[in-house]
């Protein structure tokens, strides 16, 4: 006859939960015209499972998607995966489409609000636009990521195409629409992010 410390040392151990990264982003980071498993957010799954083991890359990025369309997903997403960290990228779109700065802004800080108030982690991943859009509203569009990052306490990435919108060859970096970074730009947008998302994985 087994004593109940018997029987349950006997049982297996349960698997802890892994804790989850939520990507909401659009086409940088759904992997538009690239392989599968050769975007970004795929090497960060085997970055994490290297380095950080436990972690689960959830990517629900859409092709297109504005801050409006995150911002609408955001609840759903939420509930469904319970992610322990939520990366933010988005806004590209709507500064193509000529979508008003406030309302973008807002869109992102409401997205970030609502990650918090689940207890997740943010980061926010900032963009710019050419400078054929004015330079005062380029920098505008620049700034208000930091803002955004600063009012609802969340980490940011400056510029995530950093070394690859302004590397000194960056037609090598981009595919044939000169819009969306190619497989070899993939790797160096993983470090932009992988900067300031390690910090955030603690327990």
């Amino acid at each position: 006859m087994l004593l109940a410390g018997s029987c349950a040392a006997a049982l297996p151990a349960l698997a802890a939960e892994p804790r989850r990264v939520l990507i909401v982003g659009d086409s940088l980071s759904a992997e538009y015209g690239l392989q599968r498993g050769s975007g970004w957010a795929a090497l960060l799954q085997q970055r994490l499972d290297q380095q950080r083991p436990g972690w689960q890359v959830a990517n629900a990025s859409i092709s297109g998607d504005t801050t409006s369309g995150g911002r609408s997903r955001l609840p759903a997403l939420l509930k469904q995966h319970r992610p322990a960290l939520v990366v933010i990228e988005l806004g590209a779109n709507d500064a193509l489409r000529g979508l008003p700065l406030e309302m973008t802004r807002d869109n992102l800080r409401a997205m970030a609000r609502s990650a918090r108030e689940t207890g997740a982690r943010v980061l926010l991943l900032g963009m710019q636009v050419p400078p054929n859009y004015g330079a005062r509203h380029a920098e505008a569009f620049r700034r208000l990521y930091a803002e955004v990052a600063k009012a609802e306490q969340a980490a940011l990435v400056p510029f995530f195409l950093a070394g690859v919108a302004d590397a000194a060859n960056p037609a090598a970096l981009f595919q044939a629409d000169r819009l969306h970074p190619n497989e070899a730009a993939q790797s160096r947008m993983l470090d932009n992010v992988w900067a300031e998302l390690r910090p955030l994985l603690r327990p």
